[in-house]
């Protein structure tokens, strides 16, 4: 991740490491029931198979976080560092291409005590949910060709308690590089990340930022009820 200041990238900064995925096109919405999928996950990969990072140069930029979640009653799940203690970054899951995939789905769960904030830790914004997907051989430094490695979804949404659905097509060209090339007007590198895509993320942090971290101001839960790529 670069810093905010000067010419950056959506999702670079000095502080990153190595994990995954994009965010959604659509406005998260409260609850509501997931089609079928051509590939589904189930009710989402096994907890360990989430790592939390992003590792980089075997630095974990997620600091007070553990590796990978933890099994949860209802999914995989994690507790959100609180103010001072650290931030979550980038939740990832390691994946087949997604060439001819047509979207991301996430359902979740947050669980928060009363009055509890999400804090964009770079910024001390509204701290919001994305989706991510990185092409193999990204190396985190967004220079070069590696511009276009790292692809973020269209649209991110406020974190906040309850349980909410957030869905990003694969086929809209609103996607965004590390260094804000789109989909639209990159579109033989967006193909290509897709066509040999490695790993999918949860990013957590803010429109500038989007995996630059987000940490809660008091105790707060995030739970994956559903994950799917179909």
């Amino acid at each position: 991740m670069s810093s905010l200041r000067g010419k950056r990238g959506i999702g670079t900064t000095a502080r990153m490491k190595k994990t995954i995925l994009a965010l959604a096109l659509g406005a998260a919405t409260v609850t509501g029931t997931l089609a079928p999928a051509a590939v589904a996950l189930a009710a989402g990969p096994a907890a360990e198979q989430w790592s939390i990072g992003p590792v980089i140069r075997g630095r974990n930029h997620s600091v007070g976080m553990p590796p990978s979640l933890r099994p949860g009653r209802d999914g995989a799940t994690f507790d959100f560092p609180v103010r001072g203690q650290g931030s979550v970054h980038y939740v990832s899951l390691d994946t087949a291409p997604l060439q001819g995939a047509r979207r991301i789905t996430l359902r979740y769960r947050v669980d928060a005590a009363p009055g509890a904030r999400f804090v964009a830790e770079e910024t001390g914004q509204q701290g919001k949910l994305g989706l991510a997907f990185h092409r193999a051989g990204d190396n985190w430094t967004a220079k070069g060709r590696y511009e276009a490695y790292r692809w973020y979804s269209p649209g991110i949404v406020p974190l906040t308690p309850g349980v909410h659905t957030f869905s990003a097509r694969l086929d809209d060209p609103r996607w965004i590089g590390v260094m804000r090339s789109t989909g639209a007007n990159n579109p033989e590198a967006f193909a290509a990340a897709l066509a040999n895509t490695e790993t999918v993320s949860l990013t957590f942090g803010a429109e500038d930022g989007r995996g630059h971290g987000v940490y809660a101001t008091a105790p707060a839960r995030f739970t994956i009820l559903d994950f799917r790529i179909d």
